[in-house]
């Protein structure tokens, strides 16, 4: 995995989508069809792009859904993996089955 933590996708809504439109938050968010609360805590990096909110944002800004989802995802594994080893589980294996025998 790449050294490089994932940006947040929010901070892409606000400097790559927003911004560059002269958009107020509140401008954004009624075209997305949320509310401010809503918009205001995705760009402040509190809430995630969900699957609809991707379609939202693929709708008014013309990027694709699943691009907003996979920066999501990298961002979310990221997250993760900073706490991975606190992360305990057992490892299982299959077990083999007995070998039969021909005659």
């Amino acid at each position: 995995m790449s050294k490089k933590r994932p940006t947040h996708p929010g901070k892409y809504v606000r400097h790559d989508c927003i911004e560059p439109l002269g958009l107020t938050i509140t401008a954004a968010a009624k075209a997305l069809g949320v509310t401010r609360q809503t918009l205001t805590s995705l760009v402040n990096c509190k809430s995630g792009v969900s699957p609809e909110m991707a379609v939202r944002l693929e709708k008014v800004f013309g990027s694709t859904a699943e691009m907003w989802l996979r920066l999501q995802t990298a961002y979310d594994l990221a997250q993760v993996m900073k706490r991975a080893s606190k992360i305990k589980v057992k490892r299982l294996y299959p077990v083999r089955a007995p070998q039969s025998r021909v005659a």
